[in-house]
């Protein structure tokens, strides 16, 4: 007798085994509770196994034959998901679901609202997005956990590949009251004296600290984060300058205190940002239009985010 299971099923199935309950399944795919759990009922009584051991108040762990069977549905899913793409390309409609993978250091400020212009456009898409670090994105990519990532042009590998929007020269952020906050630009001369903020995060505080030692100069580094909010904090409260790519909305820190933004003399290179993917021969329609989707947003918004505009 032929199995009957859907592959909505097999989502909710692989939703629980990657969160480890149904509430946390539930907000992933946007589906209530007891519709996952009679789901996930209905399909071991279908497989004639038990696919997790609930645990009273900590939620489900897979079982052997669970975990066997969550790597099987996840190949599944991803070879449907392929499928659906090749229909939606020969058919010439832009449709799906596309995960989308920022660095975190400017998810807050571009992601938003690409993810609200792109779906504006093209309604029958459904964007997921990972908040992530440089090394955390390669890794998604990598894993197939997502389809593409907004990053920055940062050790990039070789077996990724890099689509360039627009350059952003670095800025010196300092608080109002700083000794070189009155200057129109600053250069790392000027800066090695004073104690720094660095946003300490895989790649991108190697940047940083590299317009020091072309310089043969030192930073010192005062304090360390790889939130962006509590770097802007510290800056405004005085603990030091730091340097970004991406100008905030306004020069306000996340607690009111005002800041200044100036740019960096001596011609440090700039940071590209751009689309990363694994590969050009594995776009879909869907990954082209998004694509050009984020160019045509992104330089509209160019002045923005060299705080120019």
């Amino acid at each position: 007798m032929p199995l009957r299971y859907t592959l909505r099923q097999l989502e909710y199935f692989v939703a629980v085994g990657e969160t480890g309950s149904i509430a946390a399944a539930s907000q992933q795919v946007n589906v209530s509770s007891p519709s996952i759990s009679a789901s996930i009922s209905q399909l071991e009584e279908e497989l004639g196994v038990k696919l997790f051991v609930r645990h009273h108040a900590q939620g489900l762990t897979p079982t052997p034959a669970g975990r066997n069977l969550l790597d099987h549905a996840q190949m599944v899913l991803r070879q449907a998901a392929v499928l659906n793409d090749l229909a939606a390309s020969l058919s010439g409609s832009i449709r799906g679901p596309l995960a989308v993978g920022c660095l975190s250091t400017f998810a807050q400020i571009v992601l938003p609202g690409l993810r609200r212009s792109f779906t504006e456009q093209y309604s029958d898409v459904r964007i997921r997005q990972i908040e992530a670090d440089q090394s955390e994105l390669f890794g998604l990519l990598r894993q197939a956990k997502i389809d593409l990532a907004l990053t920055y042009d940062l050790d990039l590998p070789r077996d990724l590949s890099f689509h360039p929007i627009i350059e952003l020269p670095p800025l010196v952020a300092l608080s109002e009251t700083h000794p070189l906050a009155h200057l129109k630009a600053v250069s790392i001369e000027e800066l090695a004296p004073h104690p720094m903020v660095l946003l300490d995060l895989p790649h991108s505080s190697d940047y940083f600290l590299s317009f020091f030692t072309r310089a043969g100069l030192r930073a010192i580094i005062a304090e360390r984060t790889r939130d962006m909010a509590v770097m802007r904090g510290l800056v405004a409260n005085g603990f030091g300058y730091s340097i970004v790519n991406v100008r905030p909305m306004n020069d306000l820190a996340p607690d009111g205190k005002p800041m200044r933004f100036i740019p960096l003399t001596g011609q440090p290179r700039p940071m590209k940002l751009g689309l990363l993917m694994i590969s050009d021969t594995d776009q879909t329609q869907l990954h082209k239009a998004f694509l050009k989707h984020a160019e045509e947003w992104i330089a509209s918004q160019t002045g923005r985010l060299l705080g120019t505009g």
